[in-house]
């Protein structure tokens, strides 16, 4: 009988283990395979077919449709440069230039992953549609009212996530540093 015990209880406990690890790393994520440049963090490897098992069950339970592997690369970042969690009252600028790529996309999404609603509809902008600096860098303000130039609107949402695809483009895998891929700097200018 003590036996028995012993192992019902050793199965219990094991299950409730496996199970917190596993909702863990599927709410929370890995960093397993994670590339970090300044603020931007992507994952390379989870468009591919050597995805960790994590990661899979990651994209499963979210519904997400990652950017196939040889196809592009998401960044996304939660954080300005000074690692300050972004803010939709403060002002936040994001300038520089991207990594050679053929199309990318700037996006801007709630923690829930969507898109901030707004009075203008207004939720991201594209390569094609960027105002550019003649040097070929650019300069995009997100703020909660209106500014000139490249402007995307908060709605005055608490916090908020940004997400830069670059598609048809080198960077990837192999990429290790700053130099490698120059992404734009996320900056906060002004907080009320």
């Amino acid at each position: 009988m003590r036996l028995l015990f012993s192992t019902l209880l050793a199965l219990c406990i094991a299950a409730v283990v496996g199970v917190g690890t596993t909702w863990l790393t599927t709410t929370r994520g890995t960093e397993l395979g994670t590339l970090t440049i300044g603020p931007w963090t992507a994952r390379p490897w989870i468009g591919g077919p050597d995805i960790d098992p994590y990661s899979r069950a990651t994209i499963i339970r979210n519904g997400d449709l990652p950017i196939g592997a040889g196809d592009g690369i998401a960044f996304i970042a939660k954080r300005d440069g000074r690692k300050r969690l972004l803010d939709g009252r403060c002002d936040v600028l994001v300038s520089g230039v991207t990594p050679p790529a053929r199309f990318w996309t700037l996006t801007l999404y709630d923690n829930k992953g969507r898109l901030v609603a707004n009075s203008l509809q207004r939720y991201d902008f594209t390569s094609q549609e960027i105002v550019r600096n003649s040097d070929g860098s650019f300069a995009i303000h997100i703020a909660s009212r209106a500014r000139a130039g490249n402007w995307l609107p908060t709605g005055g949402i608490e916090r908020y996530v940004l997400m830069l695809r670059l598609y048809d483009t080198p960077v990837g895998v192999a990429t290790r540093s700053p130099r490698d891929a120059p992404l734009p700097t996320i900056a906060t200018v002004g907080c009320p």
